[in-house]
């Protein structure tokens, strides 16, 4: 059933459920079929991901013909107007932020790790993470849980515990303070310059905080909610020099994703307490400066093609072997044996000499090759794309320095 259909279905259950509460309201079902067709094609065209872009109905009441769509953007906003107001219905288009998170529109991470999901609850999919320091936008608020939107363009759920939620002065404030990163693996802040004091919380690669000054072996920190606390200066980096100093070479990429080796698993993972397919390849490329799409099917969208498949589109380790290069992406598709064009599903960093590293169970190095002992024969019957990032000018890979939620640290 398309996703039409779907709502066609949903408009035949409200008319049903509200024909008793106002028997006497005169319901437009051509009306509403028209409204869902008009919504859809425009969803096709601009909002095809739902991890990147949002259009959905706030309010729906079929048998007065009266609406409210929300979207995660203003272009999609405008062009919604324009293309439904000539319905004759009751039609309201707003754009995200909405009026329940408008004084504060804005999120910094408080924690070591924030866990965002795909829907308002502790019981959801969990869909990626973000780390300390983080800026994020705020578009919406349900319960206890907000809605955001990260620095690669994610939009997910996070509970409202997890941000300290600004206005856009309080942003800029917080912004104009010099900003320190945690290099180490993992890692804790203390409140006091002892590592025998008390912990203020731990801490991960990549946390970024607010720099008060050096005492001793330590540096002073401040976090979001202005906590304060003290970390080793041999685990940390001031968030310029850091900047300054990424050089993302294919061995550093791979050194990167070589440091995680043995991670667990864990589905919607980007940290160092846990990474899934992508997000090892997307940690690997932060390590080094860069921002990269979030998910394996969105990665694979991106980047230089490399041809790996023979004419008849299956893989082909001899051209495999001559065509890749250390640090490309490789792309795998698990229903690739029972479906044509099976969707992208897995994603491993390419070393060289047919050996790849992966996060499948654990963060793992396997070869293509059938003769090597460390060949993982399910992933290579999946290969179906390789794709290059270094050097590559999409503007989805984009350098840390040049993201919007990063260039003022």
């Amino acid at each position: 059933m398309n996703m039409a259909s779907m709502y066609w279905k949903s408009a035949c259950i409200a008319l049903l459920s509200c024909a008793s509460l106002e028997s006497t309201a005169q319901v437009d079902s051509t009306l509403y079929k028209k409204l869902i067709t008009l919504i859809e094609s425009t969803r096709e065209q601009m909002a095809p991901d739902k991890r990147l872009a949002v259009i959905e109905f706030s309010k729906t009441e079929v048998p007065t013909n009266s609406y409210i769509l929300q979207t995660s953007d203003a272009i999609i906003k405008d062009t919604l107007t324009h293309r439904l107001a000539h319905l004759g219905a009751d039609i309201q288009v707003v754009a995200f932020p909405t009026s329940t998170v408008a004084e504060r529109p804005y999120g910094i991470v408080n924690l070591s790790v924030a866990n965002l999901r795909t829907k308002p609850a502790h019981s959801a999919e969990m869909a990626t993470q973000i780390l300390l320091g983080a800026r994020v936008d705020i578009l919406d608020k349900d319960g206890g849980d907000f809605r955001v939107r990260t620095p690669e363009g994610y939009i997910a759920w996070v509970p409202t515990s997890s941000l300290v939620a600004v206005s856009a002065k309080e942003l800029a404030d917080w912004e104009k303070g010099d900003k320190l990163i945690f290099t180490n693996g993992f890692g804790e802040s203390y409140s006091e310059p002892n590592t025998k004091s008390q912990r203020v919380s731990d801490l991960v690669y990549g946390d970024v905080l607010t720099l008060i000054n050096q005492q001793g072996h330590y540096y002073k920190v401040s976090y979001p909610d202005k906590r304060i606390a003290y970390i080793p200066k041999d685990q940390a980096v001031v968030f310029g020099d850091w900047i300054a100093s990424r050089d993302p070479s294919s061995e550093n990429i791979i050194s990167s994703a070589k440091s995680m080796l043995g991670l667990p698993y864990l589905w919607g993972g980007t940290s160092v307490k846990g990474v899934d397919c992508s997000g090892l390849t997307k940690t690997s490329f932060f390590m080094n400066g860069y921002i990269i799409p979030r998910d394996a099917s969105q990665q694979v969208l991106h980047g230089e093609k490399i041809d790996i498949l023979n004419e008849q589109g299956e893989f082909d380790a001899t051209k495999a072997l001559k065509n890749l290069k250390p640090a490309d992406l490789l792309f795998f598709a698990g229903g690739k044996n029972k479906y044509p064009n099976a969707r992208v599903t897995h994603v491993a960093i390419y070393i060289g000499e047919g050996i790849f590293i992966q996060s499948a169970g654990t963060v793992r190095i396997n070869s293509m090759l059938p003769e090597a002992e460390n060949y993982d024969d399910i992933q290579a019957k999946t290969i179906v794309a390789a794709r290059r990032y270094l050097g590559s000018e999409d503007p989805a890979i984009q350098k840390i320095s040049e993201n919007k939620y990063y260039s003022k640290n």
